[in-house]
C-alpha cells in the first residue's frame, strides 16, 4: 500500500540542479528535491517553459506527469496528466517474472497503466511472440499504446480479462498484474500526488484492498497456459490475503519480496507442463 512520498524516476544525465530550484522544490514539500531538479533541468525547454513546468510541480502535480515520462528500469514510459505513474517498487515484478518464466512466448500486462511492465519484459526478452496489455482507463490505454506499439504490443480497453482477445484463453505464459490494492479508507493517507492526480480506479482495491486481487486470481487459471505464471503486486500487509486468493484459484503460489525496493509480490503457477513447439 503506497503511503510514502513517491521517489521520482531516475534523472536524465545532466547537472544535479541549481540551488534556487532545489530550494523552491523543497519549500513546496518535494522530499527528493535534488533528484527532481535534475529531472526538470534535463527536460528540453526554454526558460519560460521550465518555469511553467516548475510551477506545475510546485502546485502538486506528479513530476512524471509534468515532464511527460517515467523511467522504469531500462524503459522510458510516456505519462500523461491523470495517468497512474509507474512505481519503482514494481520492478520486482519484472525480476520475479524473468526468474519464473525466462522465455515467455505470450505475455499479458493486465491493469497495465502506461504499459511499463509489458515493455520492461519485452525489452528484456526479445523472443516474446505476443504482447498484450489492458486497462480500464482510456488515457492509460493511449499511453500504453505509445509505449508498447514499438515493441509489437497490442493494447485493449476494458475490465480485466473481458478486455482480452478470447483466443488468448489457455495460452498466456506470463501474466503481469499491478492491480489496485489500497484499501478504500487508506486512500486519504496517500501522498497528494497520487490521490489527487491519479485515477481512483488505479488505486482503490475495495474495503480490504483485495477485491481486484480476488478477481484476478479467480480468472487466471482460465487464461494461463499449463505451467504459465501469474505475477501479482501486493503489499507486505496484504501478502497473505493475496496468497490465499491465488492458492484458492488452484495455482501453486509463493510470496517474493525485495527489501531494497520495499516491494512484495505473489507468484502463482498453473499446474502442468509447458507445451514446447
Amino acid at each position: 500500500m503506497q503511503t510514502a512520498p513517491v521517489r521520482p524516476s531516475p534523472p536524465a544525465p545532466g547537472p544535479r540542479g541549481d540551488e534556487q530550484l532545489v530550494a523552491t522544490l523543497r519549500a513546496a514539500g518535494c522530499v527528493f528535491a535534488e533528484d527532481e531538479a535534475a529531472v526538470l533541468l534535463g527536460t528540453p525547454a526554454t526558460a519560460a517553459g521550465l518555469a511553467a513546468l516548475v510551477a506545475r510541480r510546485v502546485a502538486g502535480e506528479p513530476l512524471e506527469q509534468v515532464v511527460g515520462w517515467a523511467q522504469f528500469g531500462d524503459v522510458r514510459v510516456p505519462v500523461e496528466p491523470g495517468v497512474f505513474v509507474p512505481r519503482q517498487r514494481t520492478r520486482l515484478l519484472v525480476e520475479a517474472a524473468l526468474a519464473a518464466a525466462p522465455a515467455p512466448r505470450t505475455v499479458v500486462d493486465l491493469c497495465c497503466g502506461a504499459g511499463a511492465l509489458g515493455a520492461a519484459v519485452a525489452t528484456a526478452v526479445p523472443g516474446v511472440g505476443e504482447l498484450h496489455a489492458a486497462d480500464l482507463d482510456p488515457v492509460a490505454v493511449r499511453c500504453a499504446e505509445r509505449t508498447l506499439a514499438p515493441l509489437g504490443g497490442q493494447v485493449h480497453l476494458g475490465d480485466l480479462y473481458d478486455a482480452l482477445p478470447a483466443r488468448l484463453r489457455g495460452r498466456v505464459d506470463l501474466l503481469l498484474v499491478n492491480a489496485p490494492y489500497v484499501p478504500t479508507d487508506a486512500i486519504a493517507l496517500m501522498p497528494p500526488e497520487a490521490r489527487l492526480h491519479e485515477p481512483r480506479t488505479a488505486l482503490d482495491g475495495g474495503a480490504d484492498g483485495l477485491d481486484l486481487h480476488r478477481r484476478v486470481a479467480a480468472g487466471a487459471p482460465e487464461w494461463l497456459a499449463p505451467g504459465g505464471v501469474l505475477v501479482l503486486e501486493t503489499s507486505e500487509e496484504q501478502a497473505q490475503g493475496t496468497l490465499t486468493a491465488v492458492r484458492a484459484a488452484g495455482l501453486t503460489a509463493s510470496v517474493v519480496t525485495d527489501p531494497d525496493l520495499d516491494a512484495t509480490a505473489v507468484l502463482g503457477r498453473r499446474p502442468g507442463a509447458r507445451h514446447v513447439g
